[in-house]
């Protein structure tokens, strides 16, 4: 008698076992290098505003003005928003629901007259809040203003790799809507000098 052992599996079973093999080693390495990347991401876009820091520091420290330049607002016309906390400076608050853009919100966490505004943004799913702000520099042609955003990408193998694309994103974010704020603060008046308000800057 001729005993000849197990049959062996269709060539297709061989294939495919393979292929899912290595699938699974992509993914394991996928993860692995994963965890290379930086989980904090940081995105910096500079531009020439012509208005002078007077002018734009009101349009950045307060909510209800963001929705007339941020590239966000412009790309959701029917965008909802919400204002809440102080109009402006230190606790002020906007939040947002779009089908295109997210949803989420922002609180102003700084703000020095004419020279920085800062800000926590959180976006729904996006793991904890980015923390961004604005450094405003006098020059001959009214400013420069300095836009800076540091991500959390998190432990998430998805984040980090996520964490590739963000900058790209990001800069033409900064990049046109630094360009709407040059445009829209051109149209703006000089607002009255403060005099005897005191204008929160950090938590009580």
């Amino acid at each position: 008698m001729h005993y000849s052992g197990s049959p062996s599996p269709p060539p297709e079973l061989r294939v495919l076992k393979k292929l899912l093999l290595g699938v699974v080693a992509l993914v394991l390495v996928l993860t692995a290098s994963a965890y290379l990347l930086p989980r904090y991401v940081t995105v910096k876009h500079t531009a020439q505003i012509l208005a002078p820091p007077e002018v734009v520091f009101p349009i950045l420290s307060t909510p209800a003005e963001w929705p007339k330049w941020s590239p966000w607002s412009a790309r959701d016309p029917d965008m909802e928003i919400t204002f809440s906390g102080p109009p402006t400076g230190y606790g002020a608050t906007w939040s947002w629901k779009s089908a295109s853009q997210g949803d989420g919100s922002m609180t102003f966490t700084l703000s020095i007259p004419s020279v920085k505004v800062a800000y926590d943004l959180s976006i729904v799913g996006m793991g904890p809040p980015a923390k961004g702000d604005f450094l405003i520099a006098p020059n001959a042609e009214g400013c420069v203003v300095a836009w800076t955003m540091t991500s959390d990408m998190g432990n998430s193998p998805v984040g980090r790799w996520m964490g590739l694309l963000l900058p790209g994103w990001l800069r033409r974010d900064f990049e046109e809507g630094l360009s709407r704020l040059s445009d829209y603060a051109q149209t703006q008046p000089m607002p009255p000098p403060i005099i005897g308000v005191e204008i929160p800057l950090t938590p009580p």
